[in-house]
Protein backbone atom coordinates (compact mmCIF):
# COMPACT_ATOMS: atom_id res chain seq x y z
CA UNK A 1 0.00 0.00 0.00
CA UNK A 2 2.91 2.39 0.48
CA UNK A 3 3.66 2.57 -3.23
CA UNK A 4 0.00 3.28 -4.02
CA UNK A 5 -0.05 6.03 -1.40
CA UNK A 6 3.07 7.61 -2.97
CA UNK A 7 1.40 7.53 -6.38
CA UNK A 8 -1.69 9.36 -5.10
CA UNK A 9 0.28 11.80 -2.91
CA UNK A 10 2.17 12.93 -6.00
CA UNK A 11 -1.14 14.12 -7.46
CA UNK A 12 -1.80 16.41 -4.51
CA UNK A 13 0.10 19.36 -5.97
CA UNK A 14 -1.04 21.62 -8.79
CA UNK A 15 2.45 22.00 -10.29
CA UNK A 16 2.94 18.24 -10.43
CA UNK A 17 -0.45 17.81 -12.09
CA UNK A 18 0.50 20.45 -14.66
CA UNK A 19 3.80 18.66 -15.33
CA UNK A 20 2.04 15.32 -15.77
CA UNK A 21 -0.44 16.89 -18.17
CA UNK A 22 2.45 18.16 -20.29
CA UNK A 23 4.25 14.82 -20.20
CA UNK A 24 1.14 13.06 -21.45
CA UNK A 25 1.93 14.87 -24.71
CA UNK A 26 5.39 13.29 -24.87
CA UNK A 27 8.94 13.48 -23.55
CA UNK A 28 10.18 16.94 -22.56
CA UNK A 29 13.40 18.57 -21.41
CA UNK A 30 13.40 20.39 -18.08
CA UNK A 31 13.85 23.71 -19.90
CA UNK A 32 10.72 23.02 -21.96
CA UNK A 33 8.70 22.32 -18.82
CA UNK A 34 10.06 25.50 -17.24
CA UNK A 35 8.97 27.53 -20.26
CA UNK A 36 5.55 25.93 -20.48
CA UNK A 37 4.73 26.40 -16.80
CA UNK A 38 6.63 29.67 -16.32
CA UNK A 39 8.35 28.27 -13.22
CA UNK A 40 12.01 28.45 -12.12
CA UNK A 41 14.34 25.50 -12.70
CA UNK A 42 14.64 24.69 -9.00
CA UNK A 43 10.86 24.37 -8.61
CA UNK A 44 10.45 22.24 -11.73
CA UNK A 45 13.36 19.97 -10.76
CA UNK A 46 12.00 19.48 -7.25
CA UNK A 47 8.60 18.46 -8.57
CA UNK A 48 10.13 16.19 -11.21
CA UNK A 49 12.20 14.45 -8.53
CA UNK A 50 9.03 13.88 -6.52
CA UNK A 51 7.26 12.47 -9.58
CA UNK A 52 10.23 10.24 -10.39
CA UNK A 53 10.48 8.92 -6.83
CA UNK A 54 6.76 8.14 -6.77
CA UNK A 55 6.94 6.25 -10.08
CA UNK A 56 5.09 8.69 -12.33
CA UNK A 57 8.00 9.68 -14.58
CA UNK A 58 11.28 8.34 -15.90
CA UNK A 59 14.30 10.44 -16.76
CA UNK A 60 17.25 10.22 -19.08
CA UNK A 61 20.29 12.40 -19.54
CA UNK A 62 21.40 13.57 -22.98
CA UNK A 63 24.53 15.62 -22.69
CA UNK A 64 23.83 18.34 -20.16
CA UNK A 65 20.03 18.11 -20.47
CA UNK A 66 17.62 15.96 -18.51
CA UNK A 67 14.56 14.62 -20.31
CA UNK A 68 11.44 13.30 -18.62
CA UNK A 69 8.67 11.08 -19.89
CA UNK A 70 5.50 9.64 -18.46
CA UNK A 71 6.16 6.21 -16.92
CA UNK A 72 3.28 4.14 -18.24
CA UNK A 73 5.04 0.79 -18.44
CA UNK A 74 6.09 0.10 -14.84
CA UNK A 75 2.94 0.27 -12.76
CA UNK A 76 -0.57 -0.99 -13.32
CA UNK A 77 -2.06 1.77 -11.18
CA UNK A 78 -0.26 4.49 -13.15
CA UNK A 79 -1.38 2.84 -16.40
CA UNK A 80 -4.96 2.83 -15.17
CA UNK A 81 -4.82 6.48 -14.07
CA UNK A 82 -3.28 7.78 -17.30
CA UNK A 83 -6.59 7.99 -19.24
CA UNK A 84 -8.23 9.73 -16.28
CA UNK A 85 -5.47 12.34 -16.21
CA UNK A 86 -5.67 12.77 -19.98
CA UNK A 87 -9.42 13.26 -19.89
CA UNK A 88 -9.46 15.73 -17.02
CA UNK A 89 -6.15 17.58 -17.12
CA UNK A 90 -5.82 17.75 -20.88
CA UNK A 91 -9.07 19.69 -21.25
CA UNK A 92 -8.34 22.62 -18.95
CA UNK A 93 -7.78 26.18 -20.14
CA UNK A 94 -4.62 26.33 -18.05
CA UNK A 95 -3.23 23.29 -19.86
CA UNK A 96 -4.02 24.90 -23.21
CA UNK A 97 -2.06 27.99 -22.13
CA UNK A 98 0.88 25.83 -21.00
CA UNK A 99 0.86 23.99 -24.33
CA UNK A 100 0.84 27.29 -26.23
CA UNK A 101 3.86 28.51 -24.22
CA UNK A 102 5.60 25.18 -24.83
CA UNK A 103 5.02 25.35 -28.61
CA UNK A 104 6.29 28.96 -28.75
CA UNK A 105 9.40 27.98 -26.79
CA UNK A 106 10.06 24.95 -28.98
CA UNK A 107 9.66 27.03 -32.13
CA UNK A 108 12.18 29.57 -30.86
CA UNK A 109 14.93 27.03 -30.08
CA UNK A 110 17.62 25.72 -32.36
CA UNK A 111 17.84 21.93 -32.65
CA UNK A 112 19.79 20.31 -29.78
CA UNK A 113 19.67 23.44 -27.61
CA UNK A 114 17.51 23.97 -24.61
Amino acid sequence: MQSEAKIFKALADESRLRILALLLEGELCVCEIMAALDLPQSTVSRHLAYLRNSGWVKDSRRGVWMYYRFNAEDGLLIQALQPVLQAHLGQSAEHALSLARLRRYQASQKPQTC
